[in-house]
């Protein structure tokens, strides 16, 4: 049995748990999953996280737009933003960022105002963030130097040893998933045996980005002992402690 394991970030409204969703859910104490957060991709999927967060208690939820939604932001969405941040089990304003990678995606630049004004809520709520960056590395840490006095984590983190240890270097952490375990990793696991293990989170990004061995199927909680199996082995630490030190980041990190 593992030990308690906090995965910082998951998409259990995502549709492809519709089928199944109440008992997968419910079953995810018994693998040792003891607290999960959802993270928002637009209003309406916030909305719904903070309802399903209500409903389980392992569940916390985060609220924001992710740069892939931003399309169509208004400035009466940050008023939204605001409204549910202030409800119970909120933890964090996200999934935010920057998203470079798929060319249909909305112009850079409003991304980028979209980001702004998302940080500039998180910081005037005293909230964390949690950082979507895809092929936005630049971009994305010019943005967040703006906002000193905001902290948060870089999920699914994919940037460099330098980038790593500037974000380290202001207070932020960084979370891998199941890419970490991928054949053609290569940037995750030089960060992982360099960064400070107090900086480290575990996810999984459910329903996406399953760890090898079971890479290509529906990821969800249960396999996120696989993602500290692979920083136990990158730091030569038992996955035991690992799975210990990144709940007690997590649980930091989030406030709970």
């Amino acid at each position: 049995m593992p030990h308690a394991i906090f995965d910082t970030h998951s998409h259990y409204t995502d549709d492809a748990f519709a089928p199944d969703r109440e008992e997968v859910l419910r079953t995810l104490p018994e693998h040792g999953v003891v607290h999960a957060v959802l993270a928002g991709t637009t209003m309406e999927d916030s909305a719904a996280g903070i309802a399903l967060a209500h409903a389980h208690e392992i569940l916390y939820a985060a609220v924001g737009i992710h740069p892939e939604n931003c399309g169509d932001f208004r400035p009466e969405h940050l008023t939204e933003i605001r409204a549910l941040a202030q409800e119970d089990k909120v933890v964090a304003i996200g999934e935010i960022g920057l998203d470079y990678y798929w060319p249909e995606n909305p112009p850079r630049d409003l991304q980028q105002q979209v980001l702004r004004q998302q940080l500039a809520l998180a910081q005037e709520l005293q909230l964390p963030v949690i950082i979507h960056d895809r092929d936005a590395h630049a971009d994305t840490m010019d943005i967040v130097r703006e906002f000193p006095r905001v902290r948060g984590v870089f999920h699914c983190f994919a940037g460099s040893v330098e980038m790593a240890r500037e974000l380290v270097d202001r207070g932020w952490y960084l979370s891998f998933n199941g890419a970490a375990t991928f054949k053609n990793a290569r940037k995750a696991p030089e960060v992982i045996q360099v960064v400070p293990m107090e900086r480290l989170m575990i996810e999984t990004d459910a329903p996406y980005l399953t760890p090898v061995p079971y890479r290509g199927r529906r990821n969800d909680s249960t396999y996120v002992h696989l993602v500290a199996e692979r920083i136990a082995q990158l730091r030569d630490m038992t996955p035991a402690a690992v799975e210990q030190a990144t709940w007690d980041n997590g649980k930091r990190f989030f406030g709970i």
